[in-house]
């Protein structure tokens, strides 16, 4: 028998600061980084791209505001889906978007690395890199609160770089530059665009939105999280795509020759030394690096809850990934393995961390939405014409806009990502004795 007063997670999180946290995960400074390389492929349409992945988000965010109601346990994902469907599943689910939360403080260290090098050549990038895997890992180990801390100053850095960006577009716009227009539909329709080439996008631009999936983990430290996290994961998805569709529409405008970028890869950076000069583009470069930081620290805090989540009851092994510090109340040993994975940095690239992130995250929500349809429509039986629309509509309108986006992935992203699946399946033979008996299941009974 478990002791009782084994340590657990600590309840201390309100509303805001768990919006802080999907937020900064969301990092939606990022959306500037990308800008230059999807503006070519959805050719100026880029806040049309961005509202289509908004939709598709909405229905997957209702999907995990109603799961999370149901099941107020970390796990996100890995949860709903073995709660409401199968635990076989639910073990596959949690097996794919482990990947997506453990890649996502390397890609942050990777980028990091990057840049701090181009500015500082003499320093190997390795310096950098290991770093910075150490700083992250010092913070989440201390103390969710530290991380929340931590991260809502770098988000408000951020929200202030939107701000003074409208500002200063709105402010050339007015002066006669680019468009010369506040108001124009040209970036949200355009005769000449190819409708495959800007819907093979909205895939990439959907992972923008995965803050709210990761305020999910948070379940456990998160007081009352049965009200409170469904209002964090419509907040989250709305504020984001407000962020993400108004910045591109201004972007846009104040810029439309877009093709005349001397780097894609950079292009943000053209546009903040149009607009602004040497002093904003150089705040842009500041801003980075704190939107870098809070990603990779709210990342890492979210994959070490979906790690403890799953070590919890033994669906990996428990004295590893269930363990909880009994003095900083965080689970250390997989902050440090998480910190371990981002120094895969050193020698991993980029491209193939992303296909594997690209794989998870829209498997996990294609599951997600169905097990809504399997929790509440066929479980709970809610099948008035109401509880028809909420619970098997609404949901299997999300899975099949997910599915269609799925299949849309490059052949690279699908087949790293099978190869992760299979791995999961193999060890799911082992662990279940070739099905002859069910996996580990959580239990919602918390330590007192």
């Amino acid at each position: 028998m478990e002791k009782t007063n084994a340590p657990t997670l600590k309840r201390s999180l309100t509303l805001m600061p768990v919006i802080f946290f999907g937020l900064a995960f969301m990092a939606p400074k990022t959306f500037f980084s990308t800008y230059g390389v999807a503006v070519h492929s959805t050719n100026g349409m880029m806040p049309t791209a961005y509202a289509i992945a908004l939709v598709v988000m909405l229905f997957t965010a209702y999907s995990y505001a109603q799961l999370v109601k149901a099941f107020p346990n970390a796990g996100a994902a890995y949860t709903f889906t073995q709660k409401s469907i199968s635990p076989h599943i639910g073990f596959i689910v949690g097996w794919t978007i482990i990947i997506d939360y453990i890649l996502s403080p390397m890609i942050s260290s990777l980028i990091l690395g990057i840049a701090l090098k181009a500015y500082f050549p003499s320093i190997p990038m390795f310096v950098w890199i290991i770093g910075f895997s150490a700083f992250i890992t010092a913070v989440n180990i201390l103390g969710i609160k530290l991380a929340v801390k931590l991260n809502t100053y770098m988000l408000l850095s951020q929200i202030l770089l939107f701000v003074l960006f409208f500002v200063l577009t709105i402010k050339g716009l007015l002066a006669g530059r680019g468009a010369g227009v506040l108001f124009s539909t040209v970036p949200f329709l355009d005769s000449e665009v190819n409708v495959s080439a800007l819907l093979s996008v909205v895939p990439i631009l959907c992972f923008s939105f995965l803050g709210f999936d990761a305020v999910t983990t948070l379940s456990e430290e998160t007081k009352d999280p049965a009200r409170t996290l469904p209002k964090a994961i419509y907040l989250i998805t709305l504020i984001g795509g407000f962020l993400f569709i108004t910045g591109s529409y201004f972007a846009q405008l104040i810029f439309p020759d877009f093709q005349s970028f001397k780097n894609p890869e950079s292009a943000y950076l053209e546009i903040a030394m149009y607009i602004g000069g040497n002093i904003f583009s150089s705040l842009f470069i500041v801003v980075g690096l704190a939107t870098t930081t809070a990603s990779a620290v709210a990342s890492g805090t979210s994959a070490s809850r979906i790690l403890y989540a799953m070590g919890r009851e033994s669906v990996l092994p428990k004295k590893i990934f269930g363990y909880v510090s009994p003095k900083y109340r965080t689970p250390v040993v997989n902050i440090l393995i998480v910190g371990v994975v981002s120094l895969s940095a050193l020698f991993l690239n980029l491209t193939t961390a992303v296909s594997l992130i690209s794989f998870g995250a829209l498997f996990a929500f294609f599951f997600v939405n169905l097990s809504v349809v399997a929790h509440y429509f066929f479980r709970k039986k809610q099948r008035s014409f109401k509880g028809t629309i909420q619970y098997l509509i609404i949901p299997l309108i999300g899975a099949a806009l997910i599915g269609l986006f799925f299949i849309e992935l490059d052949k690279h992203s699908l087949l790293l990502g099978g190869i992760w699946l299979l791995i999961g399946f193999i060890y799911l033979l082992n662990l279940t004795k070739v099905f002859r008996q069910p996996p580990p299941e959580l239990s919602f009974k918390e330590a007192q």
